[in-house]
């Protein structure tokens, strides 16, 4: 069984910067992503970032403003937020995409950390 523990998040300001860290542990191979997504309130849950082979995606929300960074040895992602604002006040979630199968994938999610970012 494949765990994903993410570090807490909190409230901080506006502005501001803060890390968030993921560790995935268990029975890990052919890894096909690691990435972020978040929930806000009432809110569908949406891409943050995810890392793949042949690069790294970001949602249009965050782009230019933050930036994951994948331990590949450690199986661990960085996401690094920069120039927060309160509309990124969400539920941050770490995601791995494993290979499953031939060429299917399976998904796991950690439990979510949140993160509130004040005016």
């Amino acid at each position: 069984q494949v765990q994903l523990v993410e570090s807490v998040g909190g409230l901080v300001q506006a502005g501001g910067s803060l890390r968030l860290s993921c560790a995935a542990s268990g029975i890990i191979f052919s890894i096909l992503g690691m990435g972020w997504y978040r929930q806000a309130p009432g809110q569908q849950r949406e891409l943050v970032a995810i890392s793949r082979d042949g690069g790294t995606n970001y949602g249009d929300s965050v782009k230019g403003r933050f930036n994951i960074h994948r331990d590949n040895d450690k199986n661990k992602i960085y996401l690094q937020m920069n120039s927060r604002n309160p509309k990124d006040t969400a539920v941050y979630y770490c995601n791995i995409e494993l290979l499953w199968g031939l060429s299917g994938r399976k998904r796991y999610w950690g439990q979510g950390t949140q993160v509130t970012v004040s005016a």
